[in-house]
């Protein structure tokens, strides 16, 4: 069969081909997610600018921010790799090579500890390189983050596919992303990570208008971006981490720019979920860091390094002496 030929796009590079009526990439045909098709690839955009953590972040990426000795989007992928993900797409920016190069195999780094006697922290460091296969995009387009996740249409193709945010995790066991995973296996539905939250806290996030389906699985009915406190239909935040199908890409790429010129993924979400009910699932056994901002990532750093096996019992001594 010869597909059309149709002009590339900056949004999307891949060409399209018609079907039903519907663009796609050419090398895709779409047939509808089933319960049995595993979700093997994480979308992890990071290109933006981390403007909170100037002039921190004029030369490094926010993502690579340490949380004691390990920057927060090694966390990120950690958790993704925990709950059974093999290829980690990262969509960055032409000022975050840092993060392809954390990732790597440093080998002089590595001859460096070895011949030092130091094998125990070269087996740590080789095994970041090896935590995954890693793909790395450029951004391109406008602002938004609906953007990276757009970008990355040709790297995922026509599977079910996770997005993480470099900048915040949960710490949760078992992991977030693998107690979402079950959720898609088991139901077939598209679902969304969901924490309470304060009530006074809702006018912060996104919250859910949510209805049980079973245990910490809720159906969205709607989504609220950032509501007033008394407001909200619920105290449940939405986001963090998605399991999607590939049916979301071709939503993207429908998506007008929206508030500040930007495509935001969640008028994507809101547009498959005319389509087919997209779940919550409530977290269990862990907690949210929002990385993002310096309070909380200053929290995070703290909390941290009072389990940090080699500085917990200084660093709270340090912390109890402090006149405040």
């Amino acid at each position: 069969m010869t597909l059309p030929r149709m002009e590339r796009n900056a949004f999307y590079p891949p060409p399209k081909a018609i079907r039903g009526g519907l663009t796609f990439p050419a090398h895709i045909w779409y047939n509808s997610p089933t319960m049995a098709q595993k979700v093997r690839k994480a979308v992890i955009p990071a290109a933006g600018f981390g403007t909170r953590f100037l002039p921190a972040t004029k030369a490094m990426p926010k993502e690579m921010l340490p949380i004691v000795d390990k920057p927060i989007i090694q966390y990120v992928v950690e958790e993704a790799v925990a709950a059974g993900i093999e290829d980690i797409i990262i969509v960055t920016g032409s000022h975050k090579r840092a993060i392809e190069d954390h990732f790597d195999h440093p080998y002089e780094l590595e001859r460096h500890l070895l011949d030092a006697g130091k094998e125990k922290l070269a087996d740590e460091i080789r095994a970041i390189a090896d935590l995954a296969n890693f793909i790395y995009i450029r951004q391109k387009g406008s602002y938004g983050n609906g953007t990276p996740v757009l970008n990355a249409w040709s790297a995922v193709g026509d599977e079910p596919f996770a997005i993480l945010w470099g900048d915040e995790f949960v710490h949760a066991q078992p992991p977030r992303l693998k107690q979402m995973i079950d959720v898609w296996e088991q139901y077939g539905k598209p679902c969304i990570s969901a924490v309470r939250v304060p009530e006074q806290s809702v006018s912060k996030y996104g919250i859910a208008d949510i209805s049980p389906v079973k245990d910490n699985v809720y159906k969205i009915n709607r989504l609220v971006e950032k509501p007033k406190v008394g407001e909200a239909p619920s105290n449940m935040m939405t986001g963090g981490a998605y399991i999607m199908p590939p049916r979301l890409f071709e939503l993207l790429a429908q998506t007008p720019v929206g508030q500040g010129n930007e495509l935001w993924l969640v008028d994507a979400i809101v547009a498959l979920m005319k389509e087919q009910d997209v779940y919550a699932v409530e977290s269990k056994g862990g907690k949210y860091y929002d990385t993002g901002n310096k309070l909380e990532y200053l929290k995070t750093v703290v909390e941290f390094g009072l389990k940090h096996p080699d500085l917990n019992g200084e660093f709270a001594s340090f912390l109890n002496g402090l006149k405040l």
